[in-house]
């Protein structure tokens, strides 16, 4: 699917004529960190794999991750640009605390994401004009509502690519989560009119359809389609030796022990799994709920079959999946789901909800697409794909093969950022032409 998307973005950049030479590039975001992980990481991997190729880039990031980014790359420090907590900040977090997270997220967390966005708007354009830079870039936040005040730059600005507007499945849609989630979508709008930095982009990037619908009314710039995630391939990388074929099948989860993970799911589909030798699984990711999934394992009697290793560096988590069999992702709210790439990169096959992010990566050719029409359904459906798959290792090499070649041909890193060239070129041209 990225394939056909991306060439779609190539099309029209060429209309703009040769390239010209290498765009000044400024990332703009709210946070940039390696561990942080999911959205955190797309700032840095733009900023980390344009200065890779010698392309003049600067990155305008909070200063919560200074430390950690000026250790990655000592050499770049003096192109990266701190914002400092606020006393302003500082209180909307403490008052935050106070409240429930996701009320929290939207009233007292945008006010404070908000006065950010306005430090670093001000930092933004006095380093465009001091280093002449050509476009600004936003990659997140990725949710297509979140308002931006990047607008009246002095260069044209790009943002996302975003991936939202996700909905629960119809069969797990009631409960509060999906009452706030459905609230939060109706102020967006007005939010977007006051902040109106996506209304005026020179270019809003999305991964899907649905997040195109979510984007806020008035847009006045090109959107165009292009998947948010890519893969680091030296770091997610195919096993040395090959894949193990006696002994049980090792399945492992990468992510936020949280409700919408739906790891509940996949311990009670593990405990229904008949085979011999019985398959394990490895748990790698902390959260609010690992207490409970530790007791749920205990009571399910999946004690001794069932590791918890909490939080992991990306780069154990990458060996760590190169040592497992297959990855699991039973998640019923995935927006984008990376760790989908990067289990496919280390060559190993995954199990996923079909609904959401996994959507946009996986098939039968690479994976297992598990509906989500109904819990036990869901729960059954897993519990009949971990059987398949630890039954047969000749289908798991097929799966892991498949979906490695995948990758290489249309999730790594590097033709992504060709592809983000292609995008920063289209925004200039066509800002240049706006000019009066």
């Amino acid at each position: 699917m990225r394939r056909t998307d991306s060439q779609m973005v190539e099309r029209t950049t060429d209309d703009c004529g040769e390239p010209g030479p290498a765009p000044r590039v400024l990332i703009v975001s709210e946070h940039a960190s390696v561990r942080f992980g999911g959205e955190a990481i797309l700032p840095w991997h733009y900023f980390r794999y344009l200065r890779r190729r010698g392309i003049e880039a600067w990155l305008v990031v909070h200063a919560r991750t200074r430390d950690e980014l000026v250790g990655l790359l000592p050499d770049e420090a003096d192109r990266m640009h701190f914002l400092p907590d606020t006393t302003f900040n500082k209180a909307m977090w403490h008052l935050g605390r106070l409240l429930p997270s996701k009320i929290s997220y939207f009233t007292l967390g945008y006010a404070s994401r908000l006065s950010t966005q306005r430090a670093a708007r001000a930092l933004a354009r006095r380093l465009i004009a001091a280093h002449r830079v050509d476009v600004v870039h936003q990659p997140i936040p990725v949710s297509p509502r979140e308002p931006s005040l990047l607008y009246e730059m002095g260069a044209p600005v790009v943002i996302g690519p975003m991936n939202g507007d996700m909905s629960f499945p119809p069969a797990f849609s009631k409960g509060a989560g999906a009452a706030a989630l459905k609230l939060s979508r109706k102020a967006t709008n007005l939010m977007n009119r006051l902040s109106p930095g996506k209304r005026r982009a020179s270019a809003l990037l999305v991964a899907n359809e649905r997040t195109r619908r979510a984007l806020p009314s008035g847009v006045q710039g090109e959107v165009l389609t292009l998947i948010e995630n890519g893969v680091d391939l030296e770091i997610w990388s195919t096993p040395e030796h090959s894949t193990r074929r006696d002994g049980p099948a090792r399945f492992i989860f990468l992510g936020r022990l949280i409700p919408l993970k739906a790891v509940d799911l996949l311990l009670e589909a593990l405990a229904r799994v008949e085979i011999q030798p019985p398959p394990t699984l490895e748990v790698l990711g902390d959260g609010t709920i690992r207490a409970a999934l530790e007791e749920q394992a205990e009571r399910l009697g999946l004690k001794d079959r069932v590791q918890f290793s909490g939080w992991q560096s990306q780069t154990e988590c990458a060996r760590r999946l190169r040592d497992a069999d297959v990855l699991v992702l039973p998640s019923i709210h995935e927006c984008g789901g990376a760790v989908v790439l990067e289990a496919m990169a280390c060559g190993k096959p995954v199990i996923a909800t079909a609904w959401g992010g996994p959507l946009d990566y996986l098939d039968d050719s690479c994976g297992v697409l598990v509906p989500p029409d109904s819990r036990e359904a869901l729960i059954a459906g897993l519990a009949e794909a971990l059987s398949r798959l630890a039954s047969d290792p000749d289908l798991r090499d097929r799966l892991g093969r498949a979906g490695r070649q995948r990758v290489e041909r249309e999730f790594d890193w590097e033709a992504k950022i060709d592809d983000m060239l292609a995008v920063y070129r289209r925004a200039i041209a066509r800002h240049a032409a706006q000019r009066p």
